[in-house]
């Protein structure tokens, strides 16, 4: 239980520096037992490869500073499409463009999810 607890601390964290920096359409796709990777997914994309590149080097600062392990960190330097391995959270930024292309959200649509953007009204 207290696993859990700390789990849900942890990506409310992650998705509180999202928003921090303005990323959009965030979306959580809770996927634990049915990868074996992570337990958590979470999709979000910033309006160009700069905004990409200010919100992953955030997530990145802040894990560090709260003494998460950020395990790998890819497309970084592109700005496009960045991966942040957290462990049992794996964050993805994408441009809008990247996103729509590559079809992320279609593969996690019948995995639950959460749009934090209506929880918030």
């Amino acid at each position: 239980m207290e696993e859990i607890l700390q789990d849900n601390i942890k990506l409310e964290a992650i998705v509180a520096w999202l928003q921090e920096k303005k990323a959009e359409n965030i979306r959580i796709y809770e996927v634990a037992g049915k990868t074996d990777y992570t337990d958590v997914i979470v999709v979000c994309e910033g309006s160009a490869d700069l905004h990409n590149k200010a919100i992953a080097q955030h997530v990145i600062d802040m894990a560090k500073a709260n003494h998460l392990n950020v395990l790998s960190k890819e497309g970084v330097e592109v700005g496009q499409w960045i991966l942040i391995d957290i462990g049992d959270i794996v964050v993805h930024i994408f441009l809008p463009q990247t996103r729509d292309f590559y079809k992320i959200d279609e593969l996690f649509e019948k995995v639950k999810n959460r749009d934090v953007n209506e929880e918030m009204q």
